[in-house]
């Protein structure tokens, strides 16, 4: 028995073996079967149901973004570029100088308000000493009617007598009329240089002359210390490349912005749906596309006073055959009021999950 061949003895237990088989794996009972058939439809009747009891109390939106309070830099006087101390990316703090633009047309400007101030002092004093100002042109005139007036009572005298022609008598006559004239001409341009020389009210003290060099000169020197642009706000610098030395600027267009920092909020961009129960003040959290490990707190500080197409630069006309209604969305500002880990840049993707019931999550 110990030369039996091994094959045989396998050959010999294959058939006990398939015998054993369907003994090894019994069919499943039918209770299993109803079970598993009404087990899976409750599983995902439960799922659903606590899915729409973790959205209750809470709007959510991924139409956010982060905003900052920026400024744009522009040149109050018009000229060209000499020296720029800034570039993008650049932080500034608020009084920094920038950028100059080239001073010396603005030196010139000075220079000829200085020389139109002497010119009026220079008038001034050429009227205080003025004929006309002074009386003698009038005491001449008064002289002049008394020697004519004298002259004409000889010829009156001699014309009743019959001693003197008509001829004589009229021309001492005119005499007398012209000097009294000349008396009035006299007098008229004294006022004329009294009004001259007189102060107006809104600048007492001061010719108005004068004054108005002064003026030109003020603006003259004002023009030139806004050839020195200085930052308004502390901020990073963007959007600068066109501060460049040569560039010629026109005054009133932005050359650059200034991104203030620590004023970043978000603007989210709810449905109007989902403003039932929104308030101010309500909690919360904020989330990025940009660093998905960072969820920070906040708070809602204001609603929208308008729709988003309402403020837009070409309003939707719904008064159209072919209207659609379209679910509008509404600007909601929510303050942050956890500090981030990360940098906080304008314009970043976020989402925003507002707690309506008023809870801390």
């Amino acid at each position: 028995m110990a030369d039996r061949d091994p094959q045989i003895e396998i050959d010999e237990a294959a058939p006990a073996a398939r015998d054993l088989a369907p003994e090894a794996a019994p069919a499943p009972s039918r209770w299993n079967k109803l079970v598993l058939m009404a087990g899976v439809p409750l599983l995902v009747i439960a799922g659903a149901g606590g899915y729409w009891l973790s959205l209750q109390g809470k709007v959510f939106t991924d139409n956010a973004y982060v905003r900052q309070d920026k400024v744009s830099v522009t040149a109050e006087v018009g000229g060209q570029i000499v020296e720029v101390l800034v570039d993008d990316d650049d932080f500034v703090k608020a009084g920094d100088l920038m950028f100059r633009i080239d001073p010396a047309p603005y030196r010139i400007q000075i220079a000829q308000a200085d020389a139109a101030i002497a010119t009026a002092q220079a008038n001034a004093t050429a009227l205080r000493n003025a004929s006309a100002l002074s009386g003698s042109d009038i005491a001449a005139a008064r002289e002049d009617i008394a020697f004519a007036q004298a002259s004409y009572d000889r010829q009156a005298a001699l014309w009743s007598k019959g001693f003197t022609t008509k001829a004589d008598f009229e021309a001492a006559q005119h005499r007398v009329a012209q000097a009294r004239e000349a008396l009035r001409s006299a007098e008229a341009k004294r006022t004329e240089a009294a009004a001259k020389l007189s102060q107006g009210a809104q600048v007492p003290g001061e010719l108005p002359a004068i004054a108005a060099a002064r003026a030109q000169r003020e603006a003259a020197q004002l023009n030139l210390a806004r050839t020195e642009v200085r930052a308004p706000i502390a901020g990073r610098v963007t959007q600068a490349d066109r501060l460049q030395k040569g560039q010629q600027l026109i005054s009133g267009v932005p050359v650059a912005t200034i991104v203030a920092t620590g004023t970043s909020y978000i603007e989210a961009n709810f449905k109007e749906t989902q403003l039932a129960r929104m308030a101010i003040g309500q909690p919360a959290e904020i989330t990025f596309d940009a660093y998905p490990d960072v969820k920070l707190k906040g708070h809602v500080e204001a609603i929208g006073a308008g729709t988003g197409s309402e403020f837009s630069i070409l309003p939707a006309q719904n008064a159209t055959g072919n209207w659609v209604k379209v679910t509008q969305r509404v600007p909601v500002r929510i303050v942050i009021d956890s500090k981030s880990p990360r940098p906080l840049i304008a314009g970043l993707s976020t989402g925003v999950t507002v707690f309506t019931d008023g809870r801390k999550h």
